[in-house]
């Protein structure tokens, strides 16, 4: 996609998705109640429903390319962020954040996500705009990456204790021993102190700061630019948000979705490095099937795998 997006576009984009966000916290989840299975497929493909019809918008306006670009980067999203879903269990279980609380959070973490993750791509964009040998570093580092999870054993025994974003905050935030319903500050002894849900807020923000470093160098192979990759981005995590509340039986079901996701990275990462060495860009559609091959590969497996334990 060539084409220089308006400004206007940008501003209504984020619109639309605060909205939509403020009539999820402030009408629909206003009670703080729990999320329910029934609630969460309909939220998911809310947000699926949402991402089509931007689409369909991004075909009318700019044409087939653009729409293929846009769908292979919302994929690749998807994809790599289901581990991120993953750290949000274990975050919330080890600080036992009430069920009612949690649709909270990752609000309140979207909204962070937003910001952080628009200037992640505007500075990407950027910087290989004027440094093209950057592709390659972005290239090896998804490469590595994509071995590292592949040949990475999953350590059962998490202590975010050891976390150096809990040990800063606690060194230099006042904390409440105890949450305070849905407070992320409440008052002691006259004092306004923070309560253990802004602690668990700022480590899922944290997380998904670390999970955008692998994620956005893997969105620049499909696209360099910043409009598409950012919408993608925001809308695939929207819906990964609302997939949490019905994902932790995922990790039992999908057993070889993460060796699918290494596949992918290293895929996109040598798709990167090729595509520059040679000047010869693999098109949008052979990246798309690619990616959706890779993922109904090991989706199969971890299903035929099921079975045979069954």
């Amino acid at each position: 996609m060539s084409e220089i997006v308006p400004a206007s576009f940008w501003i209504y984009f984020n619109l639309g998705i605060l909205a939509l966000l403020g009539l999820d916290l402030f009408f629909v989840n206003r009670d703080n109640k729990a999320v329910s299975v029934k609630e969460t497929i309909s939220w998911v493909l809310f947000w699926i429903g949402v991402a089509f019809a931007f689409a369909a918008w991004i075909y009318y306006c700019f044409g087939t390319a653009s729409t293929i670009e846009f769908t292979t980067t919302y994929l690749i999203e998807w994809t790599l962020s289901v581990d991120n879903l993953f750290v949000f269990i274990i975050v919330f279980k080890y600080f036992k954040v009430p069920d009612e609380y949690q649709h909270r959070v990752l609000f309140w973490g979207i909204l962070g996500a937003l910001v952080l993750r628009g200037i992640f791509i505007s500075a990407g964009v950027t910087l290989i705009q004027h440094f093209e040998w950057l592709i390659y570093l972005f290239g090896g580092f998804l490469v590595f990456t994509g071995f590292k999870i592949f040949f990475h054993h999953d350590d059962e025994a998490s202590d975010l204790s050891k976390n150096y974003v809990v040990r800063i905050m606690k060194k230099f935030v006042p904390l409440a021993d105890e949450y305070d319903g849905a407070k992320f500050f409440t008052k002691q002894n006259a004092r306004l102190i923070a309560t253990p849900l802004l602690l668990v807020l700022v480590v899922i923000e944290f997380t998904d700061l670390i999970f955008a470093v692998d994620s956005i160098p893997a969105s620049l192979s499909i696209s360099k630019n910043a409009f598409i990759i950012y919408c993608s981005n925001v809308l695939a995590v929207l819906g990964l948000r609302s997939l949490y509340f019905g994902i932790s039986h995922l990790m039992k079901i999908f057993r070889y979705l993460k060796f699918g996701i290494a596949v992918i990275l290293v895929f996109v990462g040598f798709k990167m490095i090729i595509a520059e060495y040679f000047n010869h860009h693999m098109p949008s559609i052979i990246a798309l099937g690619t990616i959706i091959m890779i993922l109904t590969i090991s989706i199969l497996f971890s299903l035929n795998a099921k079975e045979r334990v069954s």
